[in-house]
């Protein structure tokens, strides 16, 4: 996956860049991108190594959320990282990933309130406070349901669930990952900590700003126990209304989150500032300037962006690396096609997103592939 020929129209986008002794050879990250095929035992396996083999020349990957417990998981056939053979099959993704020259970060997830108790053998899924998620509904290995109220947890359950990412961070640079991603966005239990409208509880992880993120801050300080903090990023939504998030004092929430997260020297604070994903309209769109404020580390901006925009926040300043995500889905080459100016892919089948089988998922053609009429038909 050659860039030689790429042109100086886009220098910030294509320029290397270090994070904790890693070298990227370009800013282009490949988004975490749910695609569920790795089974009901959720073991990763043969078919994931060749996808994400196949967008190894990102600067950077980011993996599918993958969950860190029994109790994280809320959505069918998506991977996890709690088990021994979990561990010992990610491996295989990952030695594929840098065999093809890439860079590979491990998502830490925790659905939080957005499962569902048939996930759970009939138990209740976990949120701060007892309150459902109004929206259309869960995916469970059911069918889609109505989201249910959750059970809040006990303040003496949340050592616990710090433990458990702590562990899934140990799991995770046992399997050979160069870091890990704490995922705090798009309404799971991290985001749902930090949120008003989901956090209504009256202990010291509840009430005000400072409260509401402190278990963030907690399992921060877990897993940078585990890696260098150089190693470790976070991704927020200040903006976005998935999973039924959006509050009155977000401007408020995520700038002080940002302002702690600074301390750590973190190898990225991964900011989704686009509104494509929804946007809860309470308010201005908190933008990476905003962030770039009260921020001194390394900003990822993520959600909309096409290659010209990607260049302009970077060269502008506002961002160091820019995520991408369905484009990536149905172009593997990504960074060759922007590189030389190819024309991206028509956007995959979204019937496809989430199916079983390699249909839909490492069967696109690359673009030198396309021309010269060769497709894997696997």
């Amino acid at each position: 996956m050659s860039t030689a020929n790429q042109t100086d129209t886009y220098p910030e986008l294509f320029s290397p860049i270090e994070i904790g002794g890693l070298e990227l050879p370009n800013r282009i990250v490949m988004a975490p991108l749910t695609r569920a095929r790795a089974g009901e035992r959720r073991v990763p396996n043969a078919m994931m190594a060749e996808y994400y083999s196949q967008r190894a020349a990102a600067g950077l990957i980011i993996s599918e959320a993958t969950t860190i417990s029994q109790q994280g998981i809320g959505w069918p056939n998506t991977p996890g990282i709690y088990t021994a053979a979990m561990e010992q099959a990610w491996k295989q993704v990952v030695e594929s990933v840098h065999d093809s020259g890439g860079r590979m970060f491990l998502q830490l997830w925790h659905t939080g309130r957005a499962s569902h108790s048939d996930f759970h053998g009939g138990d209740l899924p976990v949120a701060p406070s007892a309150i459902a998620i109004q929206g259309d509904g869960v995916h469970t290995p059911g069918g889609k349901k109505p989201h249910e109220t959750p059970r809040a947890l006990e303040t003496d359950e949340l050592p616990g669930i710090v433990e458990d990412y702590r562990r899934a961070a140990e799991r995770a640079k046992a399997a050979g990952f160069d870091g890990v991603e704490i995922h705090s966005a798009n309404g799971y239990l991290l985001d749902q900590f930090l949120q008003s409208k989901s956090n209504h509880r009256s202990d010291r992880y509840g009430g005000s700003v400072e409260n509401r993120y402190r278990l963030l801050g907690e399992v921060v300080d877990a897993v940078t126990s585990v890696w260098s903090a150089d190693r470790v990023g976070v991704r927020i939504a200040p903006n976005g209304s998935f999973n039924d998030m959006g509050s009155p004092d977000y401007r408020e929430q995520f700038h002080y989150v940002a302002r702690q997260l600074d301390r750590y020297g973190l190898a990225y604070l991964h900011v989704m500032d686009g509104t494509g994903f929804g946007f809860h309209e309470l308010g201005p769109v908190m933008t990476l300037a905003d962030f770039r404020k009260v921020y001194s580390g390394r900003l990822m901006g993520n959600v909309g962006y096409t290659r010209e925009s990607g260049e302009r926040a970077i060269a502008g300043g506002e961002a160091d690396l820019i995520a991408y995500g369905r484009p990536y889905i149905s172009n593997p080459d990504l960074v060759d096609r922007f590189a030389n100016d190819w024309p991206l892919a028509d956007t995959a089948d979204t019937s496809l997103w989430y199916s079983a089988g390699p249909r839909g998922y490492i069967d696109f053609p690359t673009y030198e592939s396309s021309k010269s009429g060769v497709r894997d038909e696997t």
